[in-house]
């Protein structure tokens, strides 16, 4: 199942992916918000099939939706650095022989940094190097702690895409990466989450756009650390919750990779959008 929240006269709704588009669930009597969706999934499930099998809902057009991010204000965001051996090596290039992590580096981003499908992205005069980041993003369906890796899938709601942009120079500034991360709108993610029964995370393909150019194209296949390994090792030190986003790394083809003349840094004008094999394209623009 692909769930959705988007705006209606500025009234947050769920609904539900089909084939051919968006059933609103919420104007066809669904009593439940996103987050409730999420926490309660097993009986908002039961209520959902049974809305659509005894309704027959009119689709909308994905196209013409005000898209909300697939998460609640009170979501933490918690993000995998240096994931993927390739990008471990581009982000070391010219200092040394790169040392690939032993455990997961964690680091997180400040709530209002959401952002959502076809969202926009200030690009404020206090930093040049912005850059782009595509990731696949697990979202918690159940409160953990101390979570064995075996047992970790018990506790994912779903998968969506996600773009974890970054200011390269405020990132550099300290130790710890959060301003250069957490920029208003610097988390996009979406478009809708597709739930955990539907997606091997093992094994998609993995892309970013920058206009018309791929820049990126990976798999997830290709992390160090897989999205098992990183639920049950965040959960040995943070409460993880109910709607949680969990961003995973990035593979190889970031600017920050780049040299010479290939470094270009975003500018206001372009749009990236990521691709995830079974989820979708998660697009943003920058202003």
């Amino acid at each position: 199942m692909k769930l959705l929240s988007f705006a209606v006269n500025e009234k947050p709704h769920v609904g539900a992916k089909l084939s051919g588009g968006v059933v609103d669930l919420s104007a066809a009597g669904y009593l439940r918000d996103f987050s409730e969706t999420i926490r309660d999934f097993r009986e908002a499930e039961k209520e959902i099939r049974a809305l659509c099998d005894r309704n027959p809902l009119p689709l909308l057009d994905e196209k013409s939706l005000s898209y909300l991010p697939p998460a609640s204000a009170t979501a933490k965001i918690l993000c995998v650095g240096l994931n993927y051996k390739l990008h471990v090596d581009e982000a070391h290039k010219g200092a040394g022989e790169p040392e690939y992590p032993k455990d997961p580096i964690l680091f997180s981003k400040f709530n209002n940094a959401l952002n959502a499908h076809n969202g926009s992205v200030t690009l404020s005069s206090n930093a040049r190097q912005y850059d782009y980041e595509a990731e696949l993003v697990v979202v918690i369906g159940k409160s953990c702690r101390d979570v064995a890796k075996e047992n970790a899938a018990d506790y994912i709601f779903g998968y969506t895409c996600g773009n974890d942009l970054s200011a390269r120079e405020a990132q550099r500034l300290t130790s710890q990466w959060l301003i250069g991360k957490s920029f208003p709108g610097f988390a996009p993610a979406g478009p809708w989450i597709v739930t955990a029964d539907e997606i091997d995370p093992r094994n998609l393909a993995i892309s970013c756009r920058r206009g018309d150019k791929i820049v990126q194209n990976g798999n997830t296949s290709q992390m160090i650390f897989d999205v098992y390994t990183i639920v049950s090792f965040a959960s040995r030190y943070i409460q993880l919750e109910p709607g949680d986003l969990l961003f995973t790394g990035t593979p190889s083809g970031v600017i920050l990779g780049g040299e010479g003349d290939q470094q270009k840094w975003l500018e206001a004008g372009e749009e990236v959008t990521v691709t995830i094999e079974q989820i979708g394209d998660l697009r943003t623009v920058f202003v």
